[in-house]
C-alpha cells in the first residue's frame, strides 16, 4: 500500500514536470514567431512606381508598382522607366542632316523630295501643343523647331525665290497651326520665344538669309540645348562675315540692333555680353558699326 502511494506521488511529479517543459518551449515558439510591430516597418518611397508609356498618345498612365522596404534596400540599383521626352524631334534631325551642310547652306530641293518626312514632322508638332508639365528647356526645344521648320516650309511653299522677302508678309501670314491656335512666325519669335529671356536665341532662329546664323544642322533638344545654344553663339560672333571684333572696336550683325535689349540682363550690356563668348577682349569705349545685311536665301 505504502508502495503503491509512492508511485501516484512519483507519476503526479513527472506529469507537472512535462507539462512545466511544454509550456516553456510553446512560449518560446510564441516569442519566436511573434510578427514585428507594424510599426517598424520602413515606408515605401511615394516615387517608388513605374511611368507605362500608352501606344500613340500623347498621355501616360501611371500604374503604381508597391515595394517593400526590404525589396528597396536589397536592390539600390531598382530600375525605373523614364518617360520619354513629350516630343520626338528625330524626324526633323535626319532631315537637316541629310540637307543642311555644316555651314548651314539649305538644299530646299532635297526637303522638296523629301516632302513626306518633313510633312509628317510639321503635323506632330501641330498635334503636340506645350503642357505646362513641360519644362522650359523642353518647350524652349520645340518652340525653336517650330520655327526653324516652318521657315523652311515657308519657303517651299514659294520656292523658288531668291529671298525671303521677296514673299508677300512672311513674318505674318498665319500658317502655323499648333494645337487648335494659327500662329505667324512673328507670334512665334516675339510673342513666345523672346519672352523665355534666352538672348541666345538669336543665334539659333533661321530666318532663310545669308546674314541670319547659320540653319543648325540638328533638331534642338532639352538634353541638349545648353551646349547647342553655346556653340551656336560662339560660330555666330566668330563668323567674320557677320561679326568683327577688336578691342576699340565692333562691327556688328544688325541682330544686335534690332534685338540689342534682349541682351541686357542683370545690369549688364552688350559688350559685357560679347565678352564672355570672344576671345578678343571689347573696351566698353569701343566705337560700334553694324554690317551690312544680306537677305539673299541661305541655298
Amino acid at each position: 500500500m505504502n508502495y503503491f502511494k509512492y508511485f501516484a506521488v512519483l507519476s503526479m511529479s513527472i506529469s507537472a514536470y512535462s507539462c512545466c517543459s511544454t509550456k516553456t518551449v510553446v512560449n518560446e515558439d510564441v516569442k519566436l514567431y511573434e510578427p514585428i510591430p507594424e510599426t517598424t516597418t520602413e515606408p515605401v518611397p511615394e516615387d517608388a512606381f513605374e511611368i507605362i508609356e500608352i501606344d500613340d498618345t500623347d498621355e501616360y498612365e501611371v500604374e503604381e508598382t508597391m515595394l517593400s522596404a526590404d525589396e528597396i534596400k536589397d536592390d539600390v540599383q531598382t530600375d525605373y522607366v523614364t518617360i520619354n521626352p513629350p516630343v520626338d524631334h528625330s524626324q526633323w534631325d535626319e532631315l537637316l542632316q541629310k540637307h543642311v551642310s555644316d555651314q548651314g547652306d539649305v538644299n530646299y530641293k532635297g526637303f522638296k523630295i523629301d516632302k513626306i518626312k518633313f510633312t509628317s514632322y510639321l503635323e506632330m508638332l501641330s498635334k503636340n501643343a506645350p503642357e505646362d508639365s513641360w519644362s522650359k528647356d523642353e518647350t524652349l526645344a520645340y518652340w525653336m523647331n517650330v520655327y526653324n521648320a516652318f521657315t523652311v516650309k515657308l519657303i517651299l511653299d514659294n520656292y523658288p525665290t531668291k529671298s525671303i522677302k521677296d514673299i508677300s508678309g512672311p513674318w505674318n501670314h498665319r500658317f502655323i497651326k499648333i494645337g487648335e491656335k494659327w500662329h505667324t512666325l512673328n507670334d512665334v519669335e516675339h510673342r513666345i520665344i523672346r519672352k523665355m529671356d534666352e538672348p541666345r536665341i538669336h543665334f539659333a532662329l533661321v530666318c532663310a538669309a545669308v546674314s541670319c546664323p547659320r540653319l543648325y544642322n540638328k533638331a534642338f533638344t532639352a538634353k541638349n540645348i545648353e551646349a547647342d545654344l553655346d556653340l551656336l553663339t560662339k560660330g555666330f560672333l566668330s563668323d567674320t562675315t557677320k561679326n568683327e571684333f577688336t578691342e576699340n572696336s565692333i562691327k556688328i550683325s544688325k541682330i544686335f540692333k534690332w534685338y540689342g535689349g534682349d541682351f541686357k540682363i542683370d545690369g549688364k550690356d552688350l559688350i559685357d555680353f560679347f565678352n564672355q563668348y570672344t576671345d578678343v577682349k571689347i573696351s566698353s569705349k569701343a566705337i560700334k558699326s553694324y554690317k551690312d545685311y544680306n537677305w539673299n536665301l541661305n541655298e
